[in-house]
């Protein structure tokens, strides 16, 4: 018989599914001695409930169950994000082509005939774990590779232009909620656009990009000199792995409706742009539930995303002003003035900068080379302590 080769971080967890209380026995007493753990279910729903609260590695699924049969089974754990990437393999004494289609149909990656061999099982076990496995360590790595481009592009952001960043984080907090109260899916899609919408601003000059915020208006060139930036940061973006949605959906941000934006982005360019020109009003002063009302005349927006922002309230953070030493300096802290070298001749950093420990670490490496002002002056939010920021 041959054996199982469990990965070695730790022992596969495999689900069996079976109504029948001999097949469950003897699944687990195979399984578990190849090092597998081993949970078992003698209905559907019970297992739908399980594997919700822990997913397993892996499900086996018989077919012919009462109150709920396994192609349901399998559907309802198709629907469900959270579980959606387990695979599951049918153990059924149904043999017919159209039973096994069916259950690929249904969103199995295997199928076992009843009464099964001990080794087969293992097998197609084996294999799908180790696939399951490799796919979820891809995963890990793209999501570590888009989290670490995704801090590096907001922290471009960050030093190339502080009001931009100060307008970015208005813009997502308000995607955050309004995706928060509406129940999407996939809202991590919609939060990196709404962090990076105005990356492509960074090549404006500055003038043009805070006029165009509060309202002042732009000759034909500088407004066609705005309307350009978000083309730029998509095409940043497009070339990141699972980023090209994302790019999508900031290239459609001022014009959500145009014919270039796709299906599967409209939406999410819908909300940009409805986050945009609602931080455009709170910004000159007009309540969250007064911008709603207004770009409800509009009648270019989506009802429920109006409701939601109806209820929306900025966090509002206070300040209290010190000046630090850099050695004191924490993350967090905002800039009160740019900081330069000692002959006023290099910006360092500009005023409004939210520090990170990269801009901290950049302003310790310029005071052991140029000469820096021995204090900076900075905003502390009063809600923390300094003590409170250092494990920031």
């Amino acid at each position: 018989m041959p054996e199982l080769s469990a990965p070695a971080s730790r022992p596969a967890s495999i689900m069996a599914v079976d109504d029948n209380p001999a097949n469950l026995k003897l699944l687990e007493a195979m399984l578990s001695r190849h090092g597998y753990g081993v949970r078992l279910f003698p209905r559907g729903r019970l297992a739908l409930a399980a594997a919700d609260r822990e997913a397993p590695d892996l499900i086996l699924l018989d077919i012919n169950m009462p109150e709920m049969n396994g192609y349901e089974v399998c559907g309802q754990l198709k629907s469900n994000t959270r579980t959606s990437g387990i695979p599951v393999i049918f153990l059924s004494a149904l043999n017919s082509v159209e039973d096994k289609i069916k259950g690929f149909q249904a969103g199995g990656v295997d199928y076992i005939s009843k009464p099964f061999q001990f080794e087969e099982v293992q097998a197609r076990v084996e294999t799908h774990v180790k696939l399951r496995r490799a796919q979820q360590a891809e995963h890990d790595l793209l999501e570590k590779t888009l989290g670490g481009a995704v801090r590096t592009l907001w922290e471009l952001v960050q030093l190339s232009s502080p009001i931009l960043a100060v307008r970015s984080r208005a813009i997502r907090s308000i995607v955050e909620w309004v995706t928060r109260e509406v129940g999407v899916p996939n809202a991590w899609q919609y939060e990196i656009a709404a962090t990076l919408c105005l990356i492509g601003c960074i090549a404006l000059p500055d003038d043009i990009v805070e006029r165009d915020y509060f309202g002042q208006p732009l000759s034909t060139v500088e407004e066609r000199i705005f309307n350009s930036h978000p083309e730029g940061a998509a095409g940043l973006l497009s070339n990141i792995p699972r980023m090209e949605i994302v790019a999508e959906i900031i290239r459609g941000q001022i014009d959500p409706d145009a014919p270039f934006v796709t299906a599967r982005s409209r939406w999410g360019a819908q909300m940009l742009h409805l986050a945009l020109e609602t931080d455009r009003l709170i910004y000159s002063g007009v309540t969250p539930r007064d911008a709603a009302h207004q770009l409800r005349l509009t009648g270019r927006f989506d009802e429920q995303i109006l409701n939601a922002l109806e209820r929306y309230s900025p966090v509002r953070v206070d300040f209290e002003i010190r000046r630090l030493p850099i050695h004191a300096l924490r993350p967090r802290m905002v800039l009160e003035k740019d900081v330069s070298s000692e002959d006023g001749k290099i910006v360092i950093l500009k005023a409004e900068t939210t520090l990170t420990q990269t801009w901290i670490e950049r302003l310790g490496n310029f005071a052991r080379t140029k000469r820096l002002p021995a204090l900076v002056e900075v905003r502390v939010p009063s809600l923390y302590q300094v003590n409170s920021l250092k494990g920031s």
